[in-house]
């Protein structure tokens, strides 16, 4: 804007109040306050500020309204002003709106349109951290749970045989809006046992997608959990992410089940558990069969909390080829 200035006044409500640049698409906020799309949604989504900018008030409505006849005022002036070196304003990108997201969301519930729209809504959020915000402030977390309710409720059936419609696709969509702790603590208590509901997904579900995202959801979910939900965990709960070690269906479920392990089994009770379904031998196993020394290190992690409850030491003692005989002065007991 600088080299502008020094040819052209630029009238000052044409400059954005963040960049200090003529704003190439105005929207308005809810506080009344217009900028440029670019710079307030960084401010907002990317940096995670919650203040309108220049009047410092709390930003309720996330939405942006485009300032049409601001934009309109802008691309006359341009277009008066060429031999300054002004340049004609770019078309302006749509972004999804609530109304699109509400519609989608809607029509994520239809049998005949669930797969569609939800495949929609992953690109959605995949795009940016606007459309995540977005899309949390819509009720988009209650509208999923809904849909994995109903995965639980039908991999609970004794009919069931395989993958249910629309699981991996929701479960990517709740993974990947990176919600809030707040948001995360009350999937805990929404609609049930939401850990239930994702120890069924790692049990049943043919698909390892669907497993990878649950194993990858229950772990962001068990880093802000309160101590009562560590503590009343399921054994299939740990029975599940050996398989999904034993299995190793991908290397994001390996590493995010043992970050998992690694948190819940701060607590004594937790470790017999492990150590009770075959948490041991398992972990051994990989980290003699796994060559990266980030998954290795977590794996010497796991055992050293497991092993300080007697039944993880005798476990270890018991895996053969003489690999204990190695490794057992590593951990210690109680």
């Amino acid at each position: 804007m600088d080299d502008l200035q020094n040819n052209v006044q630029v009238p000052t409500f044409f400059v954005c109040p963040i960049s200090f640049e003529i704003m190439k698409d105005p929207v308005m906020l809810s506080t009344g306050i217009t900028y440029d799309r670019d710079s307030i949604e960084k401010w907002l989504f990317s940096q995670k500020n919650e203040v309108c900018p220049v009047t410092k008030q709390v930003v309720v409505d996330i939405e942006l309204t485009p300032n049409l006849t601001l934009r309109r005022l802008i691309q006359s002036w341009c277009a008066l002003n060429p031999s300054s070196g002004v340049e004609t304003l770019p078309k302006p990108r749509l972004p999804i709106t609530k109304t699109e997201i509400i519609k989608l969301l809607k029509d994520s519930k239809s049998p005949h349109r669930q797969i569609e729209s939800l495949k929609r809504l992953k690109t959605i959020v995949l795009e940016n951290e606007r459309n995540k915000r977005l899309l949390e402030s819509v009720g988009a977390v209650d509208n999923l749970m809904f849909i994995l309710n109903k995965v639980n409720n039908a991999m609970t059936s004794s009919t069931f045989t395989g993958e249910v419609t629309g699981a991996s696709e929701a479960l990517s969509i709740l993974y990947h809006l990176k919600l809030s702790p707040t948001a995360i603590k009350s999937l805990f208590e929404k609609t049930g046992d939401f850990v239930e509901t994702l120890t069924r997904v790692m049990q049943r579900a043919a698909g390892s997608e669907s497993r990878t995202y649950a194993v990858m959801l229950l772990k962001s979910m068990f880093v802000v959990a309160e101590s009562m939900h560590v503590t009343s965990l399921n054994p299939n709960f740990f029975t599940e992410l050996v398989h999904i070690l034993n299995d190793q269906i991908s290397q994001k479920a390996t590493k995010a089940a043992l970050e998992l392990l690694i948190n819940v089994c701060s607590c004594g009770r937790n470790r017999i558990k492990a150590a009770e379904v075959g948490a041991v031998p398992v972990l051994i196993d990989t980290l003699l069969n796994h060559p990266e020394k980030r998954v290795s290190e977590m794996i010497i992690m796991v055992l050293d909390q497991i092993c300080q409850c007697a039944e993880g030491r005798a476990e270890l003692m018991k895996h053969g080829g003489g690999f204990e005989e190695d490794i057992s002065c590593f951990f210690g007991g109680e």
